[in-house]
């Protein structure tokens, strides 16, 4: 793993800035203390960056989920124009910070990725709405991997945002040492068994497309590979789709395994489908035949070191 901290876009409030409404902060520790080991975070809140006061009176968005309006709960005044041409204005800027995400603040009017409280005429809220910075980040930055505090919560959530960011970092630092075919397909190499963990139809996929990968303009090519590794990334593993690349990976040691390895192996995958053990204890015994057998190819394969080992995160999953 690179030693240089990866830029993630962050709502400010969960690094404690007290920036809220209400004058209070709602810092994460395990944002801050956990993933501030490895994340240079980028902190963003609409709402102050706009002008506004803190404390300051709650907001709420009001209307249709495809025509919100962001209002002042007890004065019902509309900033809504104001707050979209802000937000404009801010994704763009953060485009020079070649950030590798972004953590959103759940339920926030303008910072929550999903499920935030939409009121319609009746003063009823629905939990269809999307936060208006959300909405346009998400717009802007299509392929960006997102989240929100709440979300980090579940293991399976948490370790396939970090996955996804880990990817995209390792793409790019590929490209900035050599930005050609032959960094793309070294790349995919590597990444061959984390993909296909997260989708069959995307891995091969992507695998007709490195192959003709000198037919198109690079250009072409790199937008085509970076959209399907997205996707495919974006996708939750499974235990099947797990199960499968274990079993892949454990068939390059058919002929160095002894019978009390292999049963040990097929055991250990067997107690992870029966959710006995979490996915690092198959993945552990794999690294170490890696090692034992000096396999030149699996050494390289990112599936089994994913992101880095004191985040714990094939721990839980």
């Amino acid at each position: 793993m690179s030693n240089e901290k990866i830029r993630i876009g962050i709502s400010s409030c969960l690094l404690g800035e007290k920036v809220r409404f209400d004058g209070q902060h709602k810092l994460d520790r395990f944002i801050v203390n956990t993933l501030g080991v490895y994340f240079d975070f980028v902190p963003v809140c609409p709402e102050v960056e706009l002008g506004l006061p803190t404390p300051r009176p709650a907001l709420r968005q009001v209307g249709e989920p495809d025509a919100p309006r962001l209002v002042f709960s007890k004065t019902g005044e509309d900033i809504s124009e104001a707050m979209e041409a802000w937000s404009q204005r801010r994704v763009r800027a953060l485009e020079t910070d070649e950030l590798c995400g972004f953590i959103f603040k759940k339920g926030s009017p303008s910072s929550g990725m999903e499920r935030v409280k939409l009121y319609d005429h009746h003063g009823i809220p629905q939990k269809s709405g999307v936060g208006f910075f959300a909405r346009a980040f998400m717009a802007y930055f299509p392929l960006l991997p997102v989240e929100e505090d709440g979300r980090l919560n579940d293991p399976k959530l948490r370790e396939n945002f970090i996955t996804r960011v880990f990817t995209l970092q390792r793409l790019r630092q590929a490209l900035a040492e050599k930005n050609s075919y032959g960094a793309v397909v070294d790349f995919h190499t590597r990444h061959k068994y984390l993909i296909l963990s997260h989708s069959e139809k995307h891995y091969r996929e992507m695998g007709r497309l490195v192959a003709q990968s000198k037919a198109l303009p690079f250009s072409t090519f790199l937008a085509q590979y970076n959209e399907l590794l997205q996707a495919a990334l974006h996708l939750s593993t499974t235990v099947r789709k797990q199960v499968n690349v274990l079993q892949h990976i454990l068939g390059y040691f058919k002929r160095e395994l002894s019978s009390a390895e292999k049963q040990e192996a097929l055991g250990l995958i067997d107690d992870y489908r029966n959710d006995l053990v979490p996915l690092i204890v198959p993945i552990t015994l794999l690294n170490h035949f890696v090692l034992k057998y000096d396999q030149p190819y699996l050494k390289q394969q990112l599936y089994l070191n994913p992101h880095p080992r004191e985040l714990k995160l094939l721990n839980h999953v």
